[in-house]
């Protein structure tokens, strides 16, 4: 009976276009609910369905990492949250530099033993920017996530392996497209994954940028 009455009021709904508008988002619904949206907005925080921390990347960017990911990989990040527990159970090391103090000191309690956690002001062209340069090991993704962002992505190169690849999230700012030249002129390419993700309403990018024989196999 009550699947009749959900046709009944499909096909009536169906018949003005504001109508075939709430069909459409309904049948979004489930796909929503099965990405963990529902549940990140209620928690204003990236995660999935079953609470599960998420990168606060676009969902297809995470489709495209899930699988590609190695456990012998090392990652440095500009930014924390939750992405930096989730790579902590991706890979084998993990560096995060976080600006914003009041938010490192409510994720630190939190961080596992893979994973370096650091506060550092923000001084834009300062030692936030610079803190890759403090690390001699070399890593295969590096994110940029943070602040300061064109300023981290011209000193992370000397710290990327060859096969290395950088992640840029809320790559559609223009903003930053000094950074994105930047890299394009030293020969690497660019992967956009543009779409919805986590707690936010509406689309934006995560972007990729990678060269030949990368760790990502792209």
């Amino acid at each position: 009976m009550m699947e009749l009455i959900r046709n009944v009021a499909r096909s009536m709904l169906s018949r003005t276009a504001a109508g075939r508008r709430l069909v459409l988002c309904y049948s979004l619904r489930s796909y929503l609910e099965e990405m963990g949206w529902f549940r990140s907005v209620e928690e204003g925080l990236p995660v999935d369905r079953d609470g599960r921390c998420l990168p606060w990347f676009t969902y297809p960017a995470i489709f495209f990492l899930n699988g590609r990911i190695r456990s012998d990989m090392a990652v440095f990040e500009y930014g924390s949250g939750n992405s930096t527990l989730w790579w902590s159970q991706q890979v084998s090391r993990v560096v995060s530099y976080e600006h914003d103090r009041d938010w490192y000191n409510s994720l630190k309690e939190r961080i596992p033993s893979n994973v370096e956690y650091h506060y550092c002001a923000l001084v834009y062209g300062g030692e936030y920017c610079k803190a890759i340069l403090g690390h001699s090991h070399r890593f295969h993704i590096i994110v940029i996530d943070g602040r300061d962002r064109v300023n981290c992505a011209r000193n992370s190169l000397g710290a990327l392996r060859d096969d290395g690849v950088i992640i840029w999230d809320n790559s559609d700012q223009d903003k930053y497209l000094e950074g994105f030249a930047y890299l394009m002129q030293r020969g690497f390419r660019r992967l956009d994954f543009e779409g919805l993700g986590a707690i936010n309403n509406c689309q934006w990018r995560t972007s990729i940028f990678y060269r030949d024989a990368n760790c990502l196999g792209i």
